[in-house]
């Protein structure tokens, strides 16, 4: 049974860190210089008051309000999330919105952390849930609150990252589908996991701060390894070669690691879209933020292909294979 990509729908909080900001707080460095490193001028910060759950709620729901889909229709809500509404994570934040969209009773809903790897994982157990016949419509929600855990003083991890959530319909039915979901290849490395965490607030070390810390370089080595060779698995599996491949819709990490990844694959700068400047890196938001942008600006066709890859926190990565359809 094939699984089709429906719709999908972004939401942006209203708050903005700009580059301006930034450089008052630390004045070795310049907006330019941001600029030129990462490719982001400005983020998007939920304020205090707003949670993961509340940005995923706006995104699903303009979902739901514009597809015209009944809420009682969606049998499964899966919610990645690195920013729980509540921590530890009891209850879910799943849960919690499955009775805010008015999801019926007899809808699974479940969280899943994997960062920027989230959104590929999450079309893998879609994909899994409608082909086994488990569900018939599933409702993919990506959000993350992820400024939060940036230390101000590191201009490492906070020039990069925004807030944003997004909302994703997957269904067994081609009707009013923008594309068909192919075959996801996923894989882990937890030597890695050291790489990028926030330590503080689990179990492990409760009284530490919770922090994100990231070693740049290693993420960075990891991700033009890792990548490459399992883009190169997947096209093998869906028996394409890579020059077939009309669009690389890589996880909007920053200007500089997606120009590097780009360049080793050999890749047009055509096929590979780079669209940070207002988000920033909003984690496993960033590649469905991605795509409801282009789709908007008419960039997609019926019967091209295109290549999802996330990669990140874990380490973990997973890389998709979609097909256009004419509804585009």
């Amino acid at each position: 049974m094939p699984t089709y990509l429906r719709a999908i729908r972004s939401y942006l909080p209203e708050g903005q860190l700009t580059n301006e900001e930034l450089c008052r707080r630390n004045p070795a460095w310049t907006p330019e210089k941001i600029e030129t490193v990462t490719g982001i001028r400005v983020r998007p910060v939920a304020p205090d008051s707003q949670t993961a759950g509340d940005m995923g709620f706006e995104a699903a729901r303009k979902l739901l309000d514009e597809t015209g889909l009944p809420p009682s229709s969606i049998d499964a809500l899966l919610l990645c999330t690195q920013s729980p509404d509540y921590f530890p994570v009891v209850p879910a934040t799943a849960c919690l919105l499955q009775q805010r969209l008015g999801l019926p009773t007899t809808c699974a809903a479940f969280d899943f952390n994997l960062g920027c790897s989230g959104y590929t994982y999450g079309l893998w157990m879609a994909r899994a849930l409608i082909e086994s016949g488990s569900a018939a419509n599933v409702l993919l929600i990506t959000s993350d609150t992820i400024c939060r855990n940036c230390d101000p003083a590191d201009m490492g991890t906070t020039v990069n990252f925004g807030d944003a959530a997004s909302a994703t319909l997957l269904t067994a039915s081609p009707e009013g589908a923008i594309a068909e979901v192919g075959p996801t290849i996923v894989g882990t490395d937890g030597r890695g996991a050291e790489n990028l965490i926030v330590r503080g607030g689990g179990s492990r070390s409760p009284g530490e701060p919770r922090t994100l810390s990231m070693n740049g370089t290693e993420v960075f080595s990891f991700t033009l390894f890792t990548v490459h060779e399992a883009v190169r698995a997947l096209l093998d599996r869906v028996g394409q070669s890579g020059e077939q491949i009309d669009w690389y819709l890589f996880h909007q990490a920053n200007r500089f690691l997606l120009e590097s990844l780009r360049k080793k694959m050999g890749i047009p700068s055509s096929k590979f879209p780079v669209d940070i400047e207002d988000t920033g890196n909003t984690s496993s938001a960033s590649i469905p933020l991605l795509i409801d942008r282009q789709r908007r600006r008419g960039s997609f066709s019926g019967g091209q292909q295109a290549v999802l890859a996330g990669f990140g926190v874990g380490y973990s990565w997973g890389v998709t294979h979609l097909r256009f359809t004419a509804e585009v």
